[in-house]
């Protein structure tokens, strides 16, 4: 047995059993794709043990001048002009949620919190309460702030009283992904391009979504 065998202490084809009966939320907010990117990976990866997934944007709060003022963020914010808004009722709906969002100054984009801040009515009637979560974040250099945003996230999610899914260690992809144990995080050049190879880091931080997701439905019937 291999070092990561022993490490991991599993069969890496766990996670590849199809979960069912668990209905997944991919939100993520991008101006200039990178997260919307990695909030379709997510819904691959989830597909692929049987979840039932909704990939949902943030609402946009930025004034249209300033998109108009950014050629990168005026051709991602018109080609998903069809992806649906993320709603409260989405949240409702979901038993997990993925969040995929870049970082500002080590945080949340505003355009997040706003959606967050709705959201009272639903923790104030326990409806937020044992949903399975995890998060995904990007920053233009190596150490922009991915993992304190990541954090942020969890923050407001503790308070929902959600149950947190990290990817942690569990498959050599995290570590070929840059290794952060709290969520897939990325790199974006000045070209606008990704910089470590994340795809199946998202997949897999997907599917133990998913699959944490299926053991909180099974305690729970």
């Amino acid at each position: 047995m291999g070092f990561l065998d022993k490490l991991f202490g599993r069969s890496v084809n766990k996670e590849e059993e199809t979960m069912t009966n668990v209905k997944l939320a991919v939100i993520y907010y991008s101006s200039g794709g990178t997260n919307y990117q990695l909030a379709k990976w997510a819904e691959e990866g989830a597909k692929e043990v049987g979840a039932e997934v909704k990939v949902l944007k943030v609402p946009e709060t930025a004034p249209q001048a300033a998109i108009e003022s950014n050629p990168a963020w005026k051709a991602h914010y018109d080609a998903t002009q069809n992806v649906p808004e993320v709603t409260l009722n989405d949240l409702e709906w979901a038993d997990a949620i993925i969040f995929s969002v870049p970082t500002r100054f080590g945080s949340k984009p505003s355009q997040v919190q706003a959606f967050l801040d709705t959201t009272g009515g639903l923790w104030f009637h326990g409806k937020l309460a044992n949903k399975v979560v995890s998060a995904m974040s990007s920053a233009q250099n190596p150490h922009g702030g991915q993992e304190a945003t990541i954090l942020s996230l969890y923050t407001s999610m503790y308070h929902w009283g959600a149950i947190v899914a990290a990817p942690g260690f569990t498959d050599p992809v995290t570590f070929a992904a840059g290794g952060n144990p709290y969520g897939t995080s990325v790199t974006v050049g000045q070209d606008g391009k990704m910089i470590e190879d994340v795809q199946a880091a998202v997949k897999h931080q997907a599917k133990r979504t998913v699959t944490v997701a299926e053991w909180v439905k099974k305690a729970n019937q």
